[in-house]
C-alpha cells in the first residue's frame, strides 16, 4: 500500500485542500497512518482528534482515524470544537502523545485540512514533507489502535476561566461586550463561556454552519467586522471580539467601532505582562507595527522580531522561554499562565483581565496608540519559480553598493527596510504563490514614499504589484 498527495496539499505549516479535488478520505487515511508511524516511532502511541464546523469534516475524521489505528495508535475523539480545545486536550493529558485537528480555518467553505501537534510541539515544515514521503513509499507501521470518544468543552471552558482569577469582581460585573464567532467552530464554546463570564454579552451567529451565511470567518478583513461594529455601537458596548473559523485567531473592536490589529492587542497585552515580569522577551512578526516593538521596549521588555508563521512563531517562544508572542494575522500565544498556543477564546479573556488590572476601557488603550499609516497586508500573485528569487535579488540590491544611506534591512523573513519614513516589507508567502507587502509611516506622503520604494524595488526584478489575491 502506499499514496501519493497532491503537491498543492502539503504547505509549511498545515496540510490543506480542495474537498472532491485535491483533498479526500484517502488522504486523510494516509495521514493518519503517517503521523501514528512516527509518533509509534518517537515513543508515543495516543493521539487526540478533533475537528471543525465544515461540511467535509466528519467525512475525514473517520478516515483520518482509520489511518491512526490501522499504524498502531489509540485516539481520543474529543469531537466537534475550535482549534484551541485541540491543543487543550493534547497540553493538559498526560497520556496523550499528539493531536490532530482537522479544520479549513478561514478558507473558503469548499476547503479543509490539518493542524498537528507532535509530543508537545508543533508539527510542520520537514514533519509534513516526511507524511509525504512514507506515504509515497508506504512506510506504515501495522498494528490495531482503540477509539476512546472524551468530552473535554466543560473542563476547557473551567481552564479559560483561570485566567480572570485574583481580578476585581465588580469590575468584572460592569462589561458590556460584543461576541462574533462568525457561524465557526467556536460557537458552542463561545456561548459556554459566555453563561459563566460576568458582565453582559451579545453573541452572533453562535450556530456552526460550514457555509458561513453571514459573512466569512476571518477577523483580519475589515468587511467581515462590519456586523460586530454595528452591535457594538446599537447597544453602546465596551468593545467586541471576533474568532476565526477555527477559534485560534482573535479580531477585535474598541467601543468606538475601531479595529484593533493583531499587532495593537500585542500592545495590550504586553503593557499587562511586563508589569508583572519585567524584562520579559515579547515576539511578534516582521509584519508587525514598529510602535509594537517600541513600546515592548519602553515597557521594559525585549522585543523580538521573527518569522510570520504560528508554527514557526510557537518554536520560537519554546526556544527563547518569551512569555508572550503574537502575529499581525489575530494568532496571540500566552505561555506565562497557558500553555503557549494560540487561542483566540483565552485571548479574549485576557483582553478582560488587562483592561481591569491596567485601570484602563479598551478604548482609552486603543486611543492612546500612536497614529500610523499603514496598508492592509497587500498580496499578490508571482509565479512559485520566483517569489523567493525576487526576494533574494531585493536583499542583494539593498546591501550593494548603491543602496541609500539612511536605511536599516532586517532579512529575517522576506526584507524589511526601515527609513526616516518608516518602514516596508516584502516577503514571500510559504503557503501560496503570493508575495506579500506592508507599509508603515506617520504620514501618507511618508507612506506614498515607501510604497514608491516597494515598487521600484519590484520592477529591478520584473514585477509589479499587479492582481491582488485573496488568503
Amino acid at each position: 500500500m502506499s499514496h501519493t498527495f497532491d503537491p498543492s496539499v502539503l504547505r509549511e505549516y498545515d496540510i490543506r485542500g480542495i474537498i472532491g479535488e485535491t483533498l479526500g478520505a484517502d488522504d486523510a487515511r494516509a495521514i493518519g497512518r503517517g503521523f501514528a508511524t512516527m509518533l509509534r516511532e518517537a515513543g508515543g502511541k495516543t493521539v487526540a482528534v478533533g475537528y471543525d464546523g465544515r461540511l467535509s469534516s466528519p467525512m475525514l475524521e473517520h478516515a483520518l482515524i482509520e489511518g491512526l489505528t490501522a499504524s498502531g495508535c489509540d485516539v481520543v475523539r474529543v469531537g466537534m470544537g475550535p482549534t484551541p480545545m485541540l491543543y487543550y486536550a493534547e497540553a493538559s493529558t498526560e497520556q496523550v502523545d499528539g493531536g490532530i485537528q482537522i479544520t479549513g480555518s478561514h478558507n473558503p467553505a469548499n476547503y479543509n485540512g490539518f493542524k498537528m501537534v507532535f509530543l508537545g510541539r508543533p508539527f510542520f515544515g520537514e514533519d509534513i514533507t516526511e507524511i509525504g514521503r512514507r506515504a509515497e513509499a508506504g512506510e506504515w507501521a501495522d498494528g490495531t489502535g482503540t477509539i476512546e470518544t472524551r468530552e473535554i468543552m466543560g473542563e476547557y471552558i473551567d481552564r479559560l476561566l483561570t485566567g480572570l482569577e485574583g481580578i476585581d469582581g465588580e469590575a468584572l460585573a460592569g462589561f458590556r461586550i460584543g461576541w462574533d464567532a462568525g457561524n465557526g467552530a467556536a460557537g458552542p464554546s463561545l456561548e459556554a463561556l459566555a453563561a459563566r463570564l460576568p458582565g453582559e454579552h451579545h453573541l452572533l451567529y453562535t450556530d456552526i454552519d460550514g457555509s458561513f451565511p453571514n459573512h466569512h470567518p476571518d477577523p483580519t478583513v475589515p468587511a467581515n467586522l462590519e456586523d460586530l461594529q454595528r452591535l457594538v455601537a446599537d447597544k453602546n458596548l465596551d468593545f467586541g471580539v471576533a474568532f476565526d473559523g477555527d477559534g485560534d485567531r482573535i479580531g477585535a473592536v474598541d467601543g468606538e467601532g475601531r479595529i484593533i490589529w493583531g499587532d495593537q492587542l500585542l500592545m495590550i497585552y504586553a503593557e499587562d505582562l511586563l508589569a508583572r515580569l519585567p524584562n520579559a522577551a515579547i515576539i511578534a512578526d516582521v509584519k508587525a507595527s514598529r510602535a509594537l516593538f517600541e513600546r515592548v521596549a519602553e515597557l521594559g521588555g525585549k522585543p523580538l522580531m521573527w518569522k510570520t508563521g504560528h508554527s514557526l512563531i510557537k518554536s520560537k517562544m519554546k526556544e527563547t522561554g518569551a512569555p508572550l508572542a503574537g502575529e499581525m494575522s489575530g494568532h496571540v500565544f500566552f505561555a506565562d499562565t497557558y500553555y503557549g498556543y494560540d487561542d483566540a477564546l483565552y485571548a479574549a479573556i485576557r483582553l478582560m483581565a488587562a483592561s481591569v488590572r491596567l485601570g484602563k476601557s479598551v478604548t482609552e488603550l486603543r486611543g492612546a496608540m500612536p497614529p500610523m499609516v499603514n496598508t492592509p497586508e497587500l498580496r499578490f500573485r508571482v509565479d512559485e519559480s520566483r517569489k523567493f528569487a525576487a526576494i533574494e535579488e531585493v536583499k542583494q540590491r539593498l546591501a550593494g553598493t548603491g543602496a541609500p544611506a539612511n536605511i536599516s534591512v532586517d532579512g529575517t523573513d522576506g526584507v524589511r527596510v526601515t527609513t526616516p519614513d518608516g518602514w516596508w516589507l516584502l516577503r514571500a508567502s510559504n503557503t501560496q504563490d503570493v508575495l506579500v507587502a506592508r507599509a508603515e509611516s506617520e504620514s501618507q506622503a511618508g507612506l506614498d514614499r515607501l510604497m514608491a520604494q516597494i515598487d521600484e524595488q519590484l520592477a529591478a526584478s520584473g514585477l509589479e504589484r499587479g492582481e491582488q489575491a485573496g488568503h
